[in-house]
């Protein structure tokens, strides 16, 4: 499949923000990007054929994804995320806590 060719299941000019974690002997960092194939770009980054970045700070592990309608606006996403601080990212991919009284109504199984 070509580089900007978009997979069966996606919206016609849709596109997707990720971000991946990287691990490395100096500490786990954050990359962000955007694709209209995920499971095709994580594979690449994997691999050690994406960005630069992740081919020095492999594995990579896919941490959140975001699909937008459009590639502009995937890669203006892209742009806001990565002017996040480090908290910010971490909120980002971290589910929302969720309150005691929504814990106290649930039966356990």
């Amino acid at each position: 499949m070509p580089q900007d060719a978009t997979p069966e299941n996606a919206m016609p000019g849709a596109a997707y923000v990720y971000m991946l974690r990287c691990h490395s002997p100096r500490g786990d960092s954050f990359y962000t990007g955007w694709t209209v194939d995920v499971s095709r770009r994580l594979e690449q980054h994997q691999a050690g054929k994406g960005g630069r970045y992740t081919r020095s700070h492999l594995p990579v592990e896919l941490v959140y994804q975001e699909k937008c309608p459009t590639r502009q606006a995937a890669m203006r996403r892209e742009c806001e995320i990565k002017k996040m601080t480090r908290t910010g990212k971490l909120a980002l991919i971290r589910p929302p806590a969720r309150s005691l009284k929504s814990q106290e109504g649930q039966k356990e199984p």
